[in-house]
């Protein structure tokens, strides 16, 4: 016998346009990643008082790829969704395309959002590993600020890229008003 849960059906959204929904997206993206990114590296940062890029148990890199791969996979496949939900609903005046593969889309895009960004933030903290002298120790909590607006600007990014790649399978929605 199997048990067969149906998930609950979405929330019903207001009405809306896609600028200020995706406006109230990102408020609610950015101030809980930044908070919570430079929260975590402050609090490992300052075991040590300084920093290195690669190197020792609390480093730069230890806690900036991993946000910087899957930050964008998360925001990604989260805002195509809340998009689509959207649409469907008519909470927003697009509408997707019915033959949209949905869960193809947020998954291409996801991993080469990861991928792409994991790939950038590894070539930055190299390029600066090797500009600056190996002995160079760096200040905990510049760095920890550092990590929380490099959470802040992923999730703007995030937040507006997928849905201008979404864009492309969307349409503005004609409501007909017939009087008689």
């Amino acid at each position: 016998m199997k048990l067969k849960f149906k998930p609950a059906p979405p929330k019903l959204l207001k009405k809306t346009t896609l600028k200020r929904f995706l406006i109230k997206r990102t408020i609610y993206y950015v101030l809980p990643n930044v908070f919570f990114n430079f929260i975590i590296a402050y609090a490992s940062f300052q075991e040590l008082g300084y920093t290195h890029f690669f190197s020792g148990t609390q480093n730069l890199a230890r806690l900036t790829l991993p946000m910087a791969i899957f930050l964008p996979v998360v925001l990604t496949i989260d805002i195509i969704n809340r998009v689509i939900i959207a649409s469907e609903q008519g909470a927003i005046e697009f509408t997707v395309d019915n033959q949209l593969n949905k869960k193809k889309l947020m998954t291409k895009l996801s991993i080469v959002h990861g991928v792409i960004t994991g790939l950038l933030v590894l070539c930055v903290l190299m390029i600066a590993q090797f500009s600056l002298s190996k002995y160079y120790k760096l200040d905990a909590t510049a760095m920890a600020v550092l990590v929380g607006i490099l959470a802040g600007i992923l999730s703007v990014i995030f937040v507006y890229l997928p849905v201008w790649r979404l864009r492309r399978w969307m349409w503005r929605s004609n409501e007909v008003v017939v009087t008689d």
